[in-house]
């Protein structure tokens, strides 16, 4: 399957059990919560998962993009990428757990096709708080998977308090051969999609409280399962990287770890531009500016000729078309020139500044600080750049 028929598949089975789709994506949070991007696809949906009516129903279903700060030091590796998507189910107070694991397993079977004896899942085992989930382990074993029991790695919070409950991880299996081992064990297996038990809120003090209203939170990487329906060996190998990998390799000669990084930081710079944000020194903006600074610093360590500029239009109508974004071509190249020259003035002030500091010896953890906090030298630039000669 391709992303557009495994996002129609997966839609489609949760409106005909009742669920409203939802319509807004944006990266960007509401007014006044106080992360930079939206993280998840039940992010928004926090106020309604502790007990406020939602105007859509007590059944949602929806495409969420996403933006994790934290994994931006992952990007490269086979699974990990800066913008991605979330397709989610949720049950606000509605039906219970083991109908949304039933219906997930009939969904990855029926519906995509997944050969159940590649499955495999994972199940809260209980702490000394909290006891095992019986009902998502007698769920499993009634449909004849494997189950293996965990304790951190299926207790599902968003935050230190908030809400909070047990999960259930599905894991298909990628590796050639007959499955084996479990999915703690062995990374052949591969997590797509979360069931979220939401029965707890965790206040400051740690102490767990029950909640009202027992709601069921999905959530699916669409990347990572278009790999796995695919039978690629990374996200990289979808049709959402398809252009990328077929033109940007005869721009600018890189390497694997490189030409991934590039692509997936200037895609999701797109994206980001797309949902109104523009390059700073703070917030949002920070990270924008980030993205564009970490390809740059990428491209310019063997040759510092190569310029933004050269991006085909296609590219940046494939990406803004795929996220439904309202902003032209023209502009994207024009934000990402201004940019570019920001940047090139800031290394060519640098370059001696780092030099004088470089003359008294290796760089230490003060001397990267002094050169941020006093010159807005990035510690990329400084270790991936300018230590270089370049």
């Amino acid at each position: 399957m391709d992303t557009r028929t495994t996002i129609d598949t997966f839609i489609t089975y949760y409106r005909e059990r009742g669920h409203h789709r939802l319509t807004g994506s944006s990266l960007l949070p509401p007014p006044g919560d106080p992360v930079l991007f939206t993280t998840s696809g039940m992010h928004p949906l926090t106020p309604y998962l502790e007990g406020r009516r939602h105007p859509g129903g007590r059944r949602l279903v929806n495409l969420q993009r996403c933006l994790r700060t934290t994994d931006l030091d992952e990007v490269g590796d086979d699974t990990h990428l800066t913008v991605f998507e979330m397709l989610g189910s949720w049950s606000l107070g509605d039906y219970d757990g083991p109908t949304s694991l039933r219906w997930g397993h009939d969904l990855l079977v029926d519906g995509f096709g997944v050969d159940p004896g590649r499955l495999h899942v994972t199940v809260f085992g209980g702490d000394e708080r909290v006891g095992p989930d019986l009902e998502s382990l007698d769920t499993w074993t009634g449909l004849g998977l494997p189950v293996e029991l965990t304790r951190e790695d299926n207790w599902w919070s968003n935050g230190p308090t908030g809400p909070c409950g047990p999960d259930s991880e599905i894991f298909v299996w990628t590796g050639d051969g007959e499955p084996s081992g479990t999915p703690t064990g062995d990374p052949r297996w591969v997590e797509v999609w979360n069931h979220v038990m939401m029965r707890y809120r965790r206040h400051s003090d740690g102490s767990l409280e029950p909640l009202e209203q027992r709601n069921v939170d999905t959530g699916m990487g669409l990347e990572r399962m278009v790999t796995v329906l695919g039978g690629h060996s990374s996200v990289y190998g979808t049709d959402g990287f398809e252009p990328w990998l077929r033109h940007v390799p005869g721009l600018w000669d890189l390497d694997g770890e490189s030409l991934r990084i590039v692509c997936d930081h200037l895609r999701s710079g797109i994206v980001v531009l797309g949902d109104g944000v523009r390059p700073s020194n703070t917030g949002p903006g920070y990270v924008l500016r980030r993205l564009v600074r970490r390809v740059l610093t990428r491209l310019w360590r063997h040759d510092g000729s190569r310029t933004l500029s050269d991006l085909p239009g296609e590219l940046l109508e494939h990406t803004l078309d795929h996220f439904g974004q309202d902003i032209g071509v023209e502009q994207v190249h024009g934000v990402f020139g201004d940019e570019e020259r920001r940047f090139r003035n800031l290394v060519r002030r640098g370059r001696p500044i780092v030099d004088r500091r470089r003359s008294r010896g290796p760089l230490r953890e003060e001397d990267y600080r002094y050169l941020h906090d006093t010159h807005g030298l990035p510690r990329e630039l400084v270790t991936g750049l300018l230590s270089e000669g370049s």
